[in-house]
């Protein structure tokens, strides 16, 4: 009979049990530090990394000669010759005739692609240039970035021109990173293919005594996913040029500028008339 009245009461502190392990259980959670929300990337995509990427910690983007370049590239610039003349011949670019001489653009956030720069003189007002792109996998294609010819842009000038936007979202669609871009890195690289070649620190042989002061790079992240990319090219010459990229939230270029910095902001040394970039610059004064 003892045994009997016993039961009715184990049962009833298995209940009581039941009922405070939750609380305990809770109790635990609350003293133990808890992640952090992450924002879903399908509420707020973010097209660049976020990480390390800085003015001070992006990779540049280098011009490698023909001697610099590995085998395995200048092979795959051989390759891509013809491809390369077609396109240049449909943008009446004329790589038919006269000399063309080319250097690699190496560009971090872009490491799937052969990047070059053909350039071609015929004296000091009569240059033409255009970069061009080959896909280091068979997924892609070459693709013809026109920026001068014969001394003038083709359209509008290339860094606002919609063609050049049209190809650089061409090719960061082949690229297919694995993770997202460094954003910097990708504006630089923007730059270079049409037709600058991009600094972010006091160039060697500055034209500038005075650099700008304001930041030389920056990130601005809408509300919407999407990115403006800016940051001042210190090594333009006459004066440093600020360039500025829109990006919607899946990281399609839609917009580019770039226009110099105010004179007040720098100090420009008079220097004898220099090509650069295939332009003539003349002596100031």
């Amino acid at each position: 009979m003892e045994r009997f009245r016993i039961l009715p009461a184990v049962l009833v502190l298995a209940a009581i049990a039941l009922l405070c392990a939750p609380a305990a259980a809770q109790d635990q959670d609350s003293s133990t530090p808890q992640p952090r929300h992450v924002r879903q990337p399908s509420q707020h995509p973010v097209p660049f990394s976020l990480g390390s990427d800085t003015s001070e910690s992006a990779t540049p983007v280098k011009f490698r000669s023909l001697d610099q370049m590995t085998p395995q590239d200048r092979d795959l610039a051989a390759d891509g010759e013809s491809a390369i003349g077609e396109r240049a011949g449909v943008d009446g670019l004329e790589f038919n005739q006269g000399k063309w001489n080319y250097q690699q653009i190496v560009c971090s956030a872009l490491p799937n692609h052969l990047f070059l720069q053909f350039t071609r003189h015929n004296g000091a007002s009569d240059v033409s240039v255009f970069s061009a792109s080959i896909p280091r996998t068979g997924d892609g294609r070459v693709r013809v970035i026109p920026i001068l010819r014969r001394g003038y842009s083709l359209f509008s000038p290339a860094p606002v021109n919609a063609l050049t936007i049209s190809a650089f979202n061409h090719i960061r669609t082949e690229e297919h990173p694995a993770n997202a871009a460094e954003w910097l890195a990708t504006g630089l690289c923007y730059a270079a293919l049409a037709g600058a070649h991009p600094q972010i620190g006091p160039p060697e042989e500055s034209e500038i005594k005075k650099l700008p002061t304001a930041p030389t790079g920056s990130l601005v992240m809408a509300p919407g996913g999407g990115a403006v990319i800016s940051f001042t090219d210190v090594s333009a010459i006459p004066r440093p040029m600020q360039w500025t990229m829109t990006f919607d939230n899946k990281g399609k270029l839609l917009k580019a500028t770039h226009a110099a910095e105010p004179r007040s902001r720098e100090h420009v040394i008079q220097r004898t008339p220099v090509e650069v970039q295939g332009k003539l610059v003349q002596q100031r004064h």
